[in-house]
């Protein structure tokens, strides 16, 4: 239970580093480094939760399920 939390946790931080990027990119037109920062903060959260996830699974603390 508790992995599935950080999980949703870690989408929360993805979607909102998301929103402050596109909040920098309107309020700078183009012209700062807050944009990248954040962009770059959101790839190394997404690539974060992609190796949680795997490590997750091969210690098998989530498990795939049918539908």
């Amino acid at each position: 239970m508790l992995i599935k939390l950080l999980v949703v946790f870690m989408l929360l931080l993805i979607l909102s580093s998301l929103g402050s990027g596109l909040v920098f990119m309107i309020r700078d037109r183009g012209q700062g480094r807050r944009t990248a920062k954040a962009l770059t903060v959101r790839v190394a959260l997404s690539a974060a939760l992609f190796i949680l996830l795997m490590l997750a699974y091969a210690t098998g603390l989530l498990a795939p399920h049918g539908l």
